[in-house]
């Protein structure tokens, strides 16, 4: 009887293997994280749009044709979007960073009557003047941000390393994109046959619930956080809102982490109702747009474009993103969400191995 000879490896060495492997990739990554940024954006744009690929080829067109056209048509929508719609942002969140210091005066005038003792011990212990110098470093603040953002055109006109970052990354996505979308299946069946074969059932398994998860989230979460993002700026702007659309967009997009932007849209936008108008019964027409979206997300938009699959849970994508963006930027944003449900399905395996081991029992 011949000697199967994976099974003869220890199991120190094969940790050792596979500890080596992940170092090897985090090195990579680092050593070249300031060019990967447009090949992973690439990737995840042909990871969303592989399924209709596969859909449309399988009704008689050619992969590459099928690639092209839903390419095309995923950049010209983007390209739509972002023309209509990053004016309105960028003069709406220059219209709040100034009126900052105005809702302020508001807040502290509103709220005065009913400091009683509390404006005492305040006084006490920051001092009789703790408003003003609030009111002042929200101000200074506000003149950075302005001074920011207007200088983000200049240094774009300017030239340099970030204009040519950016024009390489608009030229790189598409071209990613397409070369990842038309290879797809040779793709998958190369890493099929980097799959240990004494381990390949094992090994398909923990595969197919990554691919769940992140399915769940990219193709399922990002865009109910788009859908509702539409919603909710449309909506809040019909109703007259200052700074409305801005507000809508950024809750669509914090709806990324379920339920975070839906909660910070609905604060965000009854306070400057508030301030706006003073009439409880226009906050409550704010309130009652995001109520209505809660309720067609919950009963519409997650079941029919997350149906039964098994997501991310809120807190671990908010501690990935913010531990991928600390480490490698807007990279390390991109690549927190697919290093999360890895990290989630391996550390389920482990702890299921560690239950059926004697170390348990």
């Amino acid at each position: 009887m011949k000697e199967d000879k994976t099974m003869s490896i220890p199991v120190t060495k094969k940790a050792l293997f596979w500890a080596l492997s992940a170092l090897t990739i985090l090195i990579f990554i680092w050593l070249f994280r300031t060019v990967l940024t447009p090949f992973v954006l690439g990737i995840v744009i042909a990871y969303l749009l592989n399924p209709l690929v596969k859909r449309f080829s399988t009704k008689g067109l050619k992969r590459t044709t099928s690639t092209v056209l839903i390419l095309t048509l995923f950049f010209l929508v983007t390209t739509i979007i972002i023309v209509f719609t990053a004016p309105i942002i960028a003069k709406e969140s220059t219209e709040l960073i100034k009126a900052l210091p105005v809702y302020l005066d508001k807040f502290f005038i509103q709220i005065q009557p009913y400091l009683g003792w509390l404006q005492e011990r305040l006084d006490e212990s920051l001092g009789e003047n703790y408003i003003e110098d609030a009111k002042a470093l929200i101000k200074s603040n506000a003149s950075k941000l302005l001074s920011l953002s207007g200088g983000i055109a200049g240094g774009l006109a300017a030239g340099g390393q970030a204009i040519i970052g950016f024009a390489t990354t608009l030229v790189l996505t598409p071209l990613v994109a397409f070369y990842m979308m038309r290879e797809w299946p040779l793709i998958t069946q190369w890493v099929q046959d980097l799959i240990p074969r004494h381990n390949e059932k094992v090994f398909n398994n923990l595969i197919q619930q990554i691919d769940r998860k992140l399915s769940g989230f990219i193709r399922g979460q990002l865009s109910v956080a788009f859908l509702l993002g539409i919603i909710y700026a449309i909506a809040l702007s019909v109703a007259g809102l200052n700074y409305g659309f801005l507000i809508g967009i950024s809750a669509g997009v914090l709806s990324i982490i379920p339920m975070v932007g839906s909660t910070l849209g609905l604060l965000a936008a009854v306070i400057i109702a508030w301030f706006q108008s003073g009439e409880l019964s226009y906050v409550a027409i704010i309130a009652a747009i995001f109520m209505v979206g809660q309720v067609l997300e919950g009963n519409i938009l997650s079941p029919k474009l997350l149906g039964d699959s098994v997501g991310l849970h809120p807190l671990w994508i908010l501690f990935a993103l913010l531990a991928g963006g600390s480490l490698f930027g807007i990279l390390g944003m991109l690549l927190a969400v697919p290093v999360a449900a890895v990290v989630g399905v391996l550390a389920g395996f482990v702890i299921e191995e560690y239950k059926k081991s004697t170390l348990y029992g």
